[in-house]
């Protein structure tokens, strides 16, 4: 994983430009830094390259790498997973290495097969640039479903390209208007990464599973932009349960082994749920007991929130020691971490966990762990939220499959596992306006006049398993994928999400829902297929919270004073017209109550971490 940079002008300045980039992005590859500079017809051509060195330590792994023939060029961040059994096909084809890494595969895969065929047959992490200097195109490139970020800005005849937004805002040497719907989607919907579009207009992202195409041979910069792939939308067929258990256990074993390929020590996110559970027995079952297997956990001095308990059976059944964070902020602490963690971010952040991610990933950097294995996506692809549950009891109820709905709550009530976990604050935005229209306290601004809300629940026509793909694409797993990359890369370490291996994604999205939702249980079919390799207190836990902590109640008590701090008048969210100080001030004071069922905690935060992030990066900001 590294920073990739480049630049498409007519100045004479790019060697300069590439500097202040590298500058900028160095958190993301602190091994080495590397660029290459060119000219074809009227445009200066730069790409610059930060690297993270994951795989062949040595310097003939750096980049910008040049093709053997010499005819094109990369830039390259992630990792491509099965690039051994790749190589292999290429060296029966007549190729020779010079170097051990994926990304020498994946510039000869590039020169012999051409951009389509070569993604077709990737399984990995990607966001890349090549540079074709025979054809004279430049290609931007990125993963299937998203996981490395690339972003780009065309701006006075000149096109920027980087991991990160603040790196284009650095080196554009310009201010950008902020983006009014993006903001109000994350202020009063919670949603971030929803679209293509970044907080700043202007600068956008190539969108998962797309790659564009400029040419360089015309005078005018114009990207063509080609969707390569998207979640296929088909009937799992199967002749048996045991045949889809077994068919699911092969493909996650299976997906697990390719993000074990290192040069570095891994290590693992455990929370003490089924997945990351999963993930950490399999990854032992593969590389052996005697194995250095590396657990990392964030637990919670408060026993509402604290999942020793269950990361401790987990660590007894690995025979590990677990490496463990408590989060436990006083409030110059907290704030502190806030304004680290919005600028590693390029927007604002989701909550405390993103700060606990942070600080895991500090942790992970001390301990010498360089690559860790997230259980992200698993919740979106096996129905693990609550409110899979109810849309799927609202899917019954709109089909008239009554019985089959009161027998499916029925179930979940007598097994305690999602229904008595429910809160109206958090479900609200799932519901109709009707539900909560009447007490909803609207804080927006005069700038979010134009505002137009995201359907976030299950419209009509729509199933659960569309419910489910719109999360992976939309809603749910580009916003988990954000805030992990850039909270690892400040401090130079890899995530790898196994659950996200796009062979499970086709198969897990695809699956009838039965199989993901029955007797009371969520992730049936997974708990089915990774229980002989698991407690059964983890197998088949009912009350699985995640990386959490007390951070609503934080809001409430030991922040309090600091919250309002950032609510005074002269704050950022006001003076442009975001929010209506009386409605927040009023909407606060009615969340602080004891008996509060309304508002919930992202509605106090979001403004706060939205007037963090405006203060971080207002100089980029034009009125």
């Amino acid at each position: 994983m590294c920073g990739i940079f480049g630049v498409i002008s007519q100045s004479k300045n790019i060697k300069d430009l590439l500097l202040r980039a590298e500058l900028i992005q160095r958190h993301r590859g602190p091994d080495y830094q590397g660029s290459y500079h060119c000219e074809i017809k009227s445009w200066q051509i730069g790409l610059g390259h930060q690297r993270l060195s994951i795989l062949d330590l040595s310097e003939l792994g750096n980049q910008p790498m040049v093709s053997y023939s010499k005819n094109s060029y990369i830039v390259f961040n992630g990792e491509i997973y099965n690039y051994l059994e790749i190589r292999q096909e290429l060296k029966s084809l007549g190729y020779s290495f010079h170097t051990d890494s994926d990304t020498e595969v994946l510039i000869t895969s590039l020169e012999h097969w051409g951009i389509e065929i070569t993604i077709s047959k990737l399984n990995g992490m990607w966001s890349f640039a090549w540079l074709n200097l025979k054809t004279q195109k430049l290609i931007l490139c990125r993963d299937r479903i998203g996981i490395k970020p690339l972003y780009y800005s065309i701006v006075d005849k000149c096109l920027y390209f980087a991991s990160e937004v603040k790196t284009i805002l650095e080196v554009s040497n310009r201010r950008f208007a902020i983006n009014f719907q993006v903001v109000g989607e994350y202020l009063l919907q919670s949603l971030l990464e929803s679209n293509n579009q970044s907080f700043f207009q202007g600068i956008d992202k190539i969108d998962p599973g797309t790659y564009a195409v400029f040419d360089l041979s015309q005078d005018n910069l114009q990207l063509t932009l080609t969707r390569y792939w998207s979640i296929k939308r088909q009937e799992v067929k199967f002749n048996s349960e045991t045949e889809i258990i077994e068919k699911v256990r092969e493909l996650f074993f299976d997906a697990v082994r390719l993000r074990l390929r290192s040069d570095v020590p891994i290590g693992v996110l455990l929370s003490g749920g089924v997945d990351s559970s999963a993930i950490a027995a399999v990854m032992q079952n593969i590389l052996g007991k005697d194995a250095n297997l590396s657990l990392l956990s964030s637990v919670s001095n408060d026993p509402r929130f604290d999942e020793s308990y269950f990361i401790d059976i987990m660590g007894g059944h690995l025979g590990k020691e677990v490496n463990r964070l408590t989060l436990d902020l006083q409030p110059s602490r907290a704030f502190e971490l806030l304004e680290r963690a919005c600028w590693h971010n390029d927007q604002p952040i989701g909550g405390f966990s993103n700060v606990a991610h942070f600080l895991l990933m500090e942790q992970a950097k001390n301990l010498g762990i360089t690559v860790i294995l997230s259980g992200q996506g698993a919740d979106e692809l096996l129905c693990g939220y609550r409110k899979y549950t109810g849309f799927y009891l609202q899917y019954l109820a709109r089909e008239k499959q009554y019985v089959r709905m009161f027998k499916t709550l029925a179930a979940f009530i007598t097994n305690k596992t999602i229904i008595n976990q429910f809160s109206f604050a958090d479900a609200k935005r799932y519901l109709p306006n009707l539900f909560f229209n009447r007490q909803e306290i609207n804080i927006s601004g005069f700038a979010l006049k134009d505002f137009v809300s995201q359907p976030l629940g299950l419209s009509m026509g729509m199933t659960v398993i569309d419910r489910q793909v719109s999360d992976i694409e939309r809603f749910s797993v580009p916003a988990l994928l954000h805030y992990e990359d850039r909270m690892s890369m400040a401090w130079s370490r890899e995530i790898r999400v196994p659950f996200l291996d796009y062979r499970l994604v086709d198969m897990l999205s695809n699956l009838p829902i039965e199989l993901k939702l029955r007797s009371g249980w969520t992730k049936y079919i997974f708990r089915r297929a990774l229980s002989p390799f698991l407690p059964q207190e983890i197998a088949w836990r009912k009350d699985k919270q995640g990386f959490i902590n007390p951070e609503s109640q934080w809001l409430k008590s030991s922040l309090k004073a600091e919250v309002l701090n950032y609510f005074e008048e002269d704050s950022l969210i006001f003076k442009h017209q975001i929010i209506d100080r009386n409605k927040l001030i009023e909407k606060y004071n009615k969340y602080c109550q004891v008996n509060n069922n309304s508002v919930a905690y992202r509605d106090i935060f979001n403004p706060l971490s939205l007037e963090i992030w405006l203060r971080k990066y207002q100089t980029y900001i034009s009125s």
